[in-house]
């Protein structure tokens, strides 16, 4: 039998899941009238096969609110562009107050992208939308495609939500290498994690991604501070965790977590996890 996770792709479909949830919520804290629709069946059964199940959807409906957040206050300081790396089922391009003149660029694996293109087709995006197939592993072309995506714009926003926890060490080195060669790529915004929630998050998923041969690895001691050798300066963090608690989405035991400080700079054996944005030093 095949794993319930087949390749990375697939977390994309659990992710949805709790979009959906999150959605159908009378306080909701975004909407994504897609989620449903896009996670289907296999995303509903791989909830159900997670060990805490929807227990801790907190930290996916953080992060979503978070990128969220981040792309519209980008929008307003005058970002042109987003490029969305290892897009997945967002729909954020369809689903957000975006301005019309704003180029929009989901990037993913070609089945994600047909998948997309099929489950999206009568669907209006509000912006200048492009959906791009393309395994970000190639790194031949990736950097073609960066190339020219950098001169379509001038003050471009990448984002890269639910990918560099995937990557190793030095494939996020080389990502981010990549990126910040190219001026117009102003911004990078990621989420990260620290190398004290890693076991936690695996404890959490069981043997599902491991199963799929897509384990979650990246967790770097340096924290932010790992991408200063690679030219990206971190401006600002964001946890997710204290995120809920604002959003009133956790439980009366973790709201006692949340009430804890948390440790600035590299955050260690501390469990942290959060969205991080990066400005461009590259000059």
């Amino acid at each position: 039998m095949e794993p319930l996770i087949r390749n990375i792709a697939d977390t994309a479909l659990w992710v949805a899941v709790y979009r959906a949830d999150e959605t159908e919520r009378p306080d909701a804290v975004f909407k994504d009238p897609f989620a449903r629709k896009l996670a289907g069946e296999r995303g509903a059964q791989i909830v159900a096969a997670m060990q805490e199940g929807r227990k801790n959807s907190w930290s996916l409906v953080a992060r979503t609110y978070l990128f969220d957040e981040l792309v519209l206050q980008y929008i307003q300081q005058g970002v042109d562009m987003v490029i969305n790396l290892a897009a997945g089922l967002d729909t954020r391009a369809y689903r957000l107050s975006l301005p019309e003149s704003l180029k929009w660029v989901d990037v993913d694996l070609p089945e994600m992208t047909r998948y997309m293109d099929s489950m999206m087709v009568s669907e209006n995006p509000k912006c200048e939308y492009r959906r791009i197939a393309l395994d970000l592993s190639n790194r031949t072309e990736r950097l073609i495609l960066f190339n020219e995506l950098a001169a379509q714009g001038k003050n471009i926003l990448v984002m890269a939500e639910g990918l560099v926890g995937y990557l190793n060490e030095t494939d996020n080195g080389a990502l981010a290498y990549d990126l910040a060669r190219n001026k117009n790529f102003k911004f990078f915004a990621l989420d990260l994690m620290s190398p004290g929630i890693l076991p936690l998050i695996k404890n959490e998923m069981g043997n599902l991604l491991e199963a799929a041969n897509s384990p979650l690895i990246f967790a770097p001691k340096e924290g932010e501070d790992f991408y200063l050798l690679f030219k990206w300066k971190p401006i600002a963090s964001k946890s997710k965790l204290k995120t809920a608690a604002a959003l009133k989405r956790l439980s009366s035991e973790m709201m006692k977590y949340a009430a804890a400080p948390e440790p600035k700079g590299p955050k260690g054996l501390f469990p942290w996890s959060g969205v991080c944005i990066f400005e461009n030093r590259n000059r």
